[in-house]
């Protein structure tokens, strides 16, 4: 089990990491102002849009990513143990 959270807290660090440097990089727009979900600009370049993007993904891999290794994994470990004791 202590693997499964280790793994599950190690997606959820990094990817959580790499979303906030992104965040600050492209949606804050000042530190008086909203920071980290602020709109995103206009106008961006190639890799300003393949960031945002890269964005969008490192957020939904630190939510599934460590829901799967703290939630999914265990319950599905606990079910097989439950259905080889009968």
């Amino acid at each position: 089990m202590a693997d499964e959270f280790m793994k599950g807290f190690g997606i959820f660090s990094i990817a959580g990491l790499a979303w906030m440097i992104l965040s600050g990089w492209f949606t804050t727009p000042g530190f008086e102002t909203t920071q980290l979900i602020a709109p995103v600009p206009e106008n961006l370049d190639f890799y300003g849009q393949f960031s945002i993007v890269l964005r969008e993904i490192m957020f939904w891999f630190a939510v599934v990513g460590a829901l799967t290794f703290w939630v999914l994994i265990p319950a599905i470990n606990e079910i097989k143990a439950k259905s080889n004791e009968k």
